[in-house]
């Protein structure tokens, strides 16, 4: 397994995120050393030129797109437009560029929140685009979906062999800890610490904690990366087969509980005793949102890291780093 990666050169764009960092760290340790990387200021992914002057200058043989502009629902609602055209420019910039050099593996990321606001439980992969978006992240979702179906057209009009993978919500160390702008995991783990630092009992919550979310720690999605590149560099049968029919495969975890057991279950492991107040002049969001993760199970790939670990990794990352 090993020895096939490491003779190839990855570009992770977006390697200074949460999930670039973790798939850096990932492939470092799993002897992979020809990893590629650029920061904003080096490389504005926006850009086209730009971006086509670095892919050809330094000639990747796999491109993972970690990039884009995420948040929550507040800063989903609050800046639609800059979540819409950056995250767009950044794909099809990329994918663009990839054709055009001829890098023959990209892998590109997209999120569960794309799925329709109403979709059919657990989420498989043809419910894409089967109704209508969750209006909360209506603009982020549209641009997701237009890098996946860019990959899609690339693929059938030019027989390139690009595809997405689709992970749940996503937690870790390096996520974004913005009271405002975060997704709603690294959100209460700010508030519960900052909470028992300031030594207050009342912990406020956002909308009314009834919504299911599934989650996965960001370490879990940097090995599904890796263990899908391997079999795709193998060229694995089954696979290239999946891949020309869908070019979608979920990445879940099955670890799916309420926004309210979330927040009770850090209350208890940042060790504090905590009054829940949840402000339901925000909104909720998507109901339920869990992945039908058959197809990477079928492949022999499952996520290892258990919720309680992860969230303990995350909190004691946070409690480290925000000193």
């Amino acid at each position: 397994m090993k020895n096939q990666l490491k003779k190839l050169k990855i570009f992770i764009a977006g390697h200074n995120g949460m999930v670039g960092t973790a798939l850096k760290n990932y492939l470092i340790s799993n002897n992979v050393k020809k990893i590629i990387t650029a920061s904003r200021n080096d490389l504005d992914l926006q850009v086209e030129k730009d971006v086509e002057k670095f892919i050809k200058k330094n000639k990747p043989d796999i491109i993972i797109n970690c990039a884009g502009k995420v948040g929550g629902i507040l800063a989903n609602s609050t800046y639609p437009t800059e979540f819409l055209y950056e995250n767009i420019y950044i794909q099809t910039n990329l994918i663009k560029s990839a054709y055009k050099n001829k890098v023959k593996h990209f892998i590109n990321l997209g999120s569960s929140c794309i799925y329709p606001g109403n979709s059919k439980q657990p989420i498989k992969e043809k419910y894409l685009l089967s109704s209508d978006l969750e209006k909360t992240n209506e603009a982020y979702a549209l641009a997701k979906i237009v890098g996946l179906k860019a990959c899609q057209f690339y693929n059938e009009q030019y027989n390139t062999d690009y595809f997405t993978l689709m992970p749940c919500n996503l937690y870790g160390p390096n996520d974004n800890f913005d009271s405002k702008n975060s997704h709603f995991i690294p959100a209460l783990i700010k508030k519960f610490i900052n909470a028992k630092n300031k030594k207050n009992n009342l912990v406020e919550v956002w909308g009314s904690g009834k919504p299911k979310r599934e989650i996965m720690h960001v370490d879990d999605l940097a090995s599904a990366i890796f263990f899908i590149l391997d079999k795709k560099v193998r060229k694995d049968r089954n696979l290239e087969k999946l891949l020309k029919k869908n070019c979608v495969i979920n990445v879940g975890s099955g670890q799916e509980l309420t926004i309210k057991k979330f927040a009770e279950l850090i209350s208890k492991l940042t060790s504090g005793k905590f009054k829940l107040k949840f402000n339901k002049r925000y909104p909720d969001g998507t109901k339920r949102k869990i992945l039908d993760n058959t197809i990477l199970k079928k492949f022999g790939w499952k996520p290892k890291i258990s919720l309680k670990d992860g969230l303990e990794n995350t909190i004691k990352w946070y409690v480290e780093n925000s000193k």
